[in-house]
């Protein structure tokens, strides 16, 4: 909502709620803004007020605004961790202002006590880049990814430096020295000398830079093709060798039929404009149960290609069975393609006429579908006298559209009575230990 707010000018109005109601994401929205315009003492007016809660988000936000104002020593007072230090990652903002500040050396040595922290050895990476300290990088590193590999070798999989290999490789290739990059991530692939899949992944994407065709094929289409095949046909598809990669992809979807690799397919034939061949590839997991279903992508395809009718027709040839187990999901998607396709007072009635027991958000369904019709007045009525969650919401984007933009802001429960709505729910769902 404060997006959109300050997206039509409403800039006032989003400071307002901020300061007055409390609205958190009303104040990052206007910081932003505000900043961007170079307008920092109202960004720290508007910011200073959470701020001084200590609530770590805003504290950090708060910093930000004062190091745009030049007040570097201060911005930095505020995300230096209090001792004693309980977690190395309080100090991750420290580092990246002293980084932005140009004290770069002392941001890594901040860092170099705690990289255990996965998120901190990430964080040492990204903020050196270009930096010219790839060396001192390496360094520090280097026992974190040679601990990795001797864990996978005793097969301990929880050792800090899971990641380490990946940016290892990273780091080395940014240096210029990416054959030793490959060589190293190659050896620990082709040894299992990793602990996460992602390892597996990164290699394909290196070789894929560089042009690594060959070793990329052997990577893709062997044991590794889970991760890898992907990055290859990618590869292919991106040297106009598209024939190849749907080739490729056709065959070991025969010989394993992985929805990972249907999927692989079903992108490569929608960048190309073939969306029945898409949709029919998706066909064989529209009954699944899991991540692997196609169905919803099948559905979104046809509609981005202005065949809304015929998604209708793939939700109508599902079986008994799988309608009954996917009611709600189903549903939803019907009413939203017979809208698509221009049958909104079908769809208005399909929806009027559902169980509001069993479809928690059938107001806002039917709100949708209204102004869809352009019955906007109707469905602002409706949503003003409904008590769903999401009811609120997007009665405050109607309005807001319809440059009401304060009755939206009043439409909003406040952010205090919205802590109270989600503690009740949740001690109407969690279970009680004393049962």
């Amino acid at each position: 909502m404060a997006d959109l707010l300050l997206e039509l000018g409403h800039l006032d109005l989003v400071v307002e709620a901020a300061g007055e109601r409390g609205e958190w994401f009303c104040a990052l929205a206007a910081v932003r803004d505000l900043c961007g315009a170079e307008d920092y003492e109202r960004a720290w007016s508007v910011i200073e007020p959470f701020a001084v809660t200590g609530w770590k988000p805003a504290v950090t936000k708060a910093a930000e605004v004062r190091f745009r104002m030049g007040r570097v020593e201060e911005a930095l007072a505020l995300v230096r961790p209090d001792e004693p230090v309980t977690e190395g990652r309080e100090w991750r903002d420290c580092a990246l202002m002293l980084a932005k500040a140009g004290r770069l050396d002392e941001a890594i040595d901040a860092l170099a006590p705690h990289l255990e922290d996965w998120w901190l050895q990430s964080t040492l990476v990204e903020l050196t880049e270009g930096e010219d300290r790839d060396e001192r990088v390496l360094e520090l590193l280097a026992p974190l990814a040679q601990g990795g590999r001797q864990a996978a070798a005793n097969g301990e999989w929880n050792h800090p430096g899971w990641q380490a290999l990946d940016l290892q490789a990273r780091v080395l290739e940014r240096a210029g020295r990416v054959e030793e990059a490959i060589r190293l991530l190659g050896a620990d692939v082709a040894g299992r000398r990793y602990l996460v899949q992602n390892t597996v992944e990164s290699y394909a994407a290196l070789l894929a830079r560089h042009g690594r065709i060959e070793e990329l094929r052997e990577l893709g289409t062997g044991e590794h093709a889970t991760a890898a095949l992907e990055h290859y046909t990618k590869a292919l598809e991106d040297l106009d060798r598209d024939h190849e990669a749907e080739t490729v992809l056709r065959e070991i979807i025969e010989a394993t039929d992985h929805s990972n690799h249907r999927s692989t397919l079903v992108g490569l034939l929608a960048r190309q404009g073939r969306i029945d061949e898409a949709v029919e590839v998706g066909r064989p997991t529209f009954e699944y149960y899991d991540c692997g279903n196609h169905l919803d992508w099948a559905v979104d395809l046809l509609v981005e290609d202005g065949r809304p009718e015929q998604a209708l027709q793939l939700l109508e040839e599902r079986s008994e069975e799988y309608l009954k187990e996917h009611a709600y999901q189903v549903q939803s998607m019907r009413l939203s393609l017979l809208a698509e396709a221009g049958r909104h007072e079908e769809a208005i009635a399909e929806a009027t006429a559902l169980p509001a027991e069993e479809y928690w958000d059938r107001d806002t369904t039917i709100a949708y579908l209204l102004k869809g019709a352009g019955r906007v007045d109707e469905a602002v009525s409706l949503l003003q006298s409904s008590t769903e969650s999401r009811a609120p919401l997007y009665l405050a984007e109607l309005l807001i559209k319809q440059g009401r933009p304060a009755e939206a802001i009043a439409a909003l429960p406040l952010p205090s009575v919205q802590r109270g709505q989600e503690a009740r729910a949740r001690r109407h769902t969690e279970p009680n230990p004393f049962d």
